[in-house]
């Protein structure tokens, strides 16, 4: 039989075959006794693998009695990009002991599925494995090295592997770049970066994506602006990612002026272009630019994702509009969308601070999955309506189903204690939190705390938890605790936190307005006047 050569080869390097056609290519081979044959073998195994059938694949792999090396990295991607790692690293431990020996690709891709497993310990042994076999320089498993640790938080590694390569390429750089920037590291990673430059590399969308993740709050705005900058210069502006990630960085630092700028001059932006917009929004407190946008994104025909969602049905939560959560929730069932986690969550939540409690147990009773953030939201809308007692109850059941909770799950019981003025169950509640689940108290916490202890009279242990603090006090603690004296008739407790909070936000009139207050509830005419004067 004439076999015509340029035709299957032709067929069998297009990796975006369908199963059926792989499956007819497959037959061909075993058809023209060329499905030994470790080439042809190999081929196979790939289209199977991109049609996620390792089933078939498996079974080509082994019917070849002589695997070649790329038949066992093609057979271990395989299993690895189908998030199989078990079975990747038991057949990477079968290479190893067969009589074929494993090169730097077999070591990157068994790094990589370490990576995606978070198997810290085994990627330390594989890594160990590769300098054995002698390729501990060898770039493609440095590359993998670097980004693996990388991914793990582990950038000290990562640099050490780094630090090793004589020459490192643009790959290399991003990777380590990233690496640094999306663990909070981002003066290193900038470090990094003029480092590159120095020695004559031309960073490209990966590398600005690398410093861009890095850049966190309002604070680091100017080095966003410098990197936007970069990017106009360099011509990469105008790639989608960029421009994305440029829009996030943005909306992350509350500039959405700029995000928008940016948003506009995106040709074709994505879902998750607009996500970024909706979500800065969002964040930032534009309650009616998040609908606005959401609207348009549905007249381009776009699917929101379960992620957007929630995101819209957080914002309608603090507008406290029902009518329009229930359009979003409609919505939501219309697209199948309303069993996925994230917008059942979203759901009881708006449907709590909207005033409709019942609405949203009924929306968690009907949940097939719920996680820490379900439980989370339905015992801060029973802590909110002053329902403390089944917020405590739900708090068990939670336990009871195994979830650890979180920092905002005591936040939601706290806040269940401050409706009800439960005071003895709310110090019981912030015991707990601190002792028996080890989580470190933010300052929402102890907002409530002050709240709870001060509206039952108790200003001295108020004031005595704000005084344990370290410097500076939150501001919200302290404006909690001038609050409750406010509210208790305690001017001179006032005065004195009221002179912490100057100090600490001297441009703030609000607490000075406060004051004034309780000077005037005094009867304290004077003092009064003489704040105001200062204020103008």
């Amino acid at each position: 039989m004439l076999i015509p050569f340029d035709w299957l080869h032709s067929e069998l390097s297009n990796i975006c075959k369908s199963l059926l056609r792989a499956k007819q290519l497959h037959a061909f081979l075993l058809k023209t006794h060329l499905s030994q044959d470790p080439f042809y073998a190999t081929k196979i195994v790939r289209l199977y693998a991109a049609n996620n059938d390792i089933k078939s694949a498996h079974h080509v792999f082994d019917k070849t009695p002589n695997r070649s090396v790329y038949l066992w990295n093609s057979m271990i991607r395989a299993f690895a990009q189908s998030q199989r790692f078990f079975n990747a690293i038991s057949l990477f431990r079968t290479m190893l002991g067969a009589d074929i020996s494993p090169d730097g690709h077999t070591y990157a891709c068994v790094i990589r599925a370490c990576a995606n497993n978070f198997d810290f310990g085994m990627l330390r042994r594989v890594h160990g494995g590769a300098v054995a076999a002698g390729l501990g320089r060898d770039p493609v498993c440095c590359s993998a090295l670097v980004a693996a640790y990388s991914k793990l938080g582990l950038v000290h590694e990562a640099r050490r592997v780094f630090d090793g390569i004589a020459e490192p390429d643009l790959v290399l750089w991003n990777s380590l770049i990233s690496g640094y920037g999306g663990f909070g590291l981002w003066d290193v990673g900038m470090q990094m970066f003029s480092m590159m430059r120095l020695v004559g590399m031309k960073p490209d969308g990966y590398t600005l994506a690398g410093l861009l993740v890095g850049i966190a709050d309002s604070g680091m705005l100017s080095i966003g602006q410098g990197l936007h900058c970069l990017s106009q210069k360099s011509g990469l502006d105008s790639d989608s990612h960029v421009g994305s990630l440029l829009l996030s960085m943005y909306s992350r630092c509350k500039h959405m002026a700029s995000a928008y700028r940016v948003f506009c001059s995106i040709l074709n932006p994505d879902l998750v272009t607009w996500s970024a917009l909706i979500v800065g929004y969002s964040q930032s407190g534009e309650y009616e630019k998040v609908l606005l946008f959401f609207r348009k994104l549905n007249m381009e025909s776009k699917k929101p994702d379960s992620v957007l969602i929630a995101s819209v049905l957080a914002s309608i939560a603090q507008m406290a509009n029902v009518g329009l959560g229930c359009e979003v929730h409609g919505y939501a069932l219309r697209h199948g969308l309303e069993l996925d986690v994230r917008v059942s969550s979203a759901l009881v939540d708006m449907y709590s601070k909207c005033g409709f409690l019942h609405l949203g147990i009924c929306v968690f009773r009907v949940m097939p999955e719920r996680n820490i953030v379900s439980f989370n939201s339905v015992i801060l809308g029973f802590g909110l309506h002053g329902c403390a007692s089944e917020a405590f109850r739900m708090f068990d059941k939670m336990l009871e189903k195994g979830l650890v909770p979180d920092e905002a799950t005591f936040s939601s019981l706290l806040c269940a204690c401050c409706h009800a003025g439960l005071v003895k169950d709310g110090r019981e509640i912030f015991q707990r939190m601190k002792h028996e689940f080890n989580i470190r108290a933010r300052p929402e916490h102890y907002v409530y705390m002050v709240k709870l202890l001060g509206s039952a009279g108790e200003l001295e242990e108020a004031y005595n938890l704000t005084q344990s603090l370290p410097e500076p006090v939150d501001k919200a603690i302290l404006g909690a605790l001038l609050s409750c004296c406010n509210i208790c008739g305690n001017s001179e407790l006032a005065e004195t936190v009221a002179h912490q909070l100057f100090e600490s936000s001297p441009a703030d009139n609000v607490y000075r307005v406060m004051l004034s207050n309780i000077y005037a509830g005094d009867g304290r005419w004077d003092d009064v006047k003489k704040l105001r004067d200062n204020m103008k």
